[in-house]
């Protein structure tokens, strides 16, 4: 039997608190500082600097907000590890491999050998399953830069966590928001940094200077078109919230010093990892052709029951539906009696777009590995 979550006993929605307290904000009050969560790693990237002297009641909600982080901090991220392996395991495996992903696939490859930088599209929520497995044998020593896009879509202890993660491994992350523009300067800025020595190589060669490559990378729907509309500030790339809109290369120029390669989703051929395949679908970064939804729908409820920003008294307050042990399949089957004339497919529709829209607060489904934190 599951402990029930601390949105339970705060007797208020856990919604509404993971909502006020995601991604570095309090709905309307100063930002905490989260320094003591992680006292010793903290860079000047991912610091949160306080306002104004908070009143009592933004001290309160201050307090009730530290104190979701703190409860999301002691979850047991492995474990929810361990039990989604063990779910996936009967389902029908997860496979998706669009034809034109084998040619362009082929392609890239190519293309990379040209590169100067190769920027990696994740998403924030999942950067983990949203990590190609051949990605570094493909890049070998060029150089990178991850961005983790739909940072909005992630708390902010979520977003710490990364940036710890990722800066003790030395790699360069920027957090992004594809759809807004958010961490596109950033991004221009450090690309440009990062391969500041290739004219001044070129000029001691007696060669002229060139724009710098940079090529944008990553896993179906991420939000790489999107980023470099951004980046472009006009729309040159298609982009739509749907696997597979991508299906060619196509170069664009950055203004008189870069060159940008969009590119289509790489996905591997078959994918080992049963437990990221399913993060994929519930993400919508993977072609929903290539999974059952209600089965996927089922898992989510499970993964939604765990995490300390959600819960069960969540899950039942927004559908109705009694959530108890028995969660999975029985929930999606009830939601699907209750509003949708038994059909389930609808009714696991509805739970897989409500927590991509957002409606159960924003948290990521996986956490960096534990020797990182």
């Amino acid at each position: 039997m599951i402990t029930q979550p601390f949105g339970v006993w705060l007797n208020c929605p856990a919604t509404a608190l993971a909502g006020n307290c995601r991604h570095n904000r309090c709905s309307g009050f100063p930002s905490a500082s989260l320094s003591s969560i992680h006292p010793s790693t903290s860079s000047p990237t991912i610091q949160i600097v306080g306002g104004n002297q908070l009143g009592w009641h933004e001290k309160e909600s201050s307090k009730l907000c530290s104190t979701l982080e703190s409860v999301h901090e002691d979850f047991d991220w492995v474990k929810l590890e361990a039990d989604l392996y063990h779910w996936t395991r009967p389902l029908r495996p997860v496979q998706w491999y669009p034809g034109h992903i084998a040619k362009t696939e082929k392609e890239l490859k190519e293309q990379l050998k040209l590169m100067d930088v190769v920027i990696e599209v994740r998403d924030a929520r999942i950067p983990m399953s949203t990590s190609h497995p051949q990605m570094d044998s493909w890049l070998g020593n060029r150089k990178r830069i991850v961005v983790l896009n739909r940072e909005d879509m992630i708390s902010t202890a979520d977003r710490n966590s990364w940036a710890n993660y990722y800066a003790r491994q030395g790699t360069k992350v920027v957090f992004a928001n594809g759809k807004l523009g958010t961490g596109t300067l950033k991004l221009s800025r450090l690309a440009k940094a990062l391969v500041g020595d290739v004219n001044t190589k070129r000029k001691a060669k007696g060669l002229l200077p060139r724009p710098v490559r940079a090529g944008i990378i990553g896993y179906p729907n991420v939000g790489k078109s999107s980023l470099i509309n951004r980046l472009l500030k006009r729309r040159l790339c298609n982009a739509a919230a749907r696997p597979g809109v991508t299906r060619e290369l196509k170069w664009v120029r950055f203004g008189d010093d870069i060159e940008l390669l969009d590119s289509p989703g790489m996905i591997p051929m078959r994918i080992n990892d049963q437990s990221a395949a399913i993060k994929l679908a519930i993400c919508n970064d993977i072609g929903e052709r290539s999974y059952d939804v209600p089965d996927v729908a089922a898992i989510l409820v499970q993964m939604l029951a765990r995490l300390p920003t959600v819960g069960y008294k969540a899950l039942h307050d927004r559908y109705k539906v009694e959530a108890d042990s028995f969660v999975s399949k029985t929930f999606v089957q009830k939601l699907a009696l209750g509003l949708f004339n038994g059909d389930s497919h609808q009714a696991a529709h509805r739970i897989l777009s409500d927590f991509r829209k957002g409606k159960f607060g924003w948290s990521a489904l996986e956490r960096p590995p534990r020797f990182y934190e």
